[in-house]
């Protein structure tokens, strides 16, 4: 599909409507704009909301994760018949 855009005074343009909807783009979705050659490429992105963890908070999951010296040896003999 191929659209004219006009770029605004404030350097904004207006995605089609059709193309949105192909794209599945809604009000505040994110588009990634690369230059490549002199052409513009528009794509859609996703946004990953990435969780930030203290080194505390890690060092007690791993002090909450230490298995018993009898889990070990269970676990141990059953990966050990299969």
């Amino acid at each position: 599909m191929r659209e004219t855009l006009i770029v605004s005074s404030r350097g904004q343009i207006t995605l089609p409507a059709g193309i949105r909807k192909q794209l599945g783009l809604a009000a505040g979705s994110a588009v990634i704009i690369e230059e490549r050659n002199g052409e513009m490429t528009l794509k859609p992105a996703a946004i990953l909301e990435i969780d930030t963890y203290s080194d505390a908070q890690v060092a007690e999951w791993d002090r909450e994760d230490v298995l018993s010296a009898d889990e070990r040896k269970r676990i141990l003999a059953r990966l050990q018949a299969a």
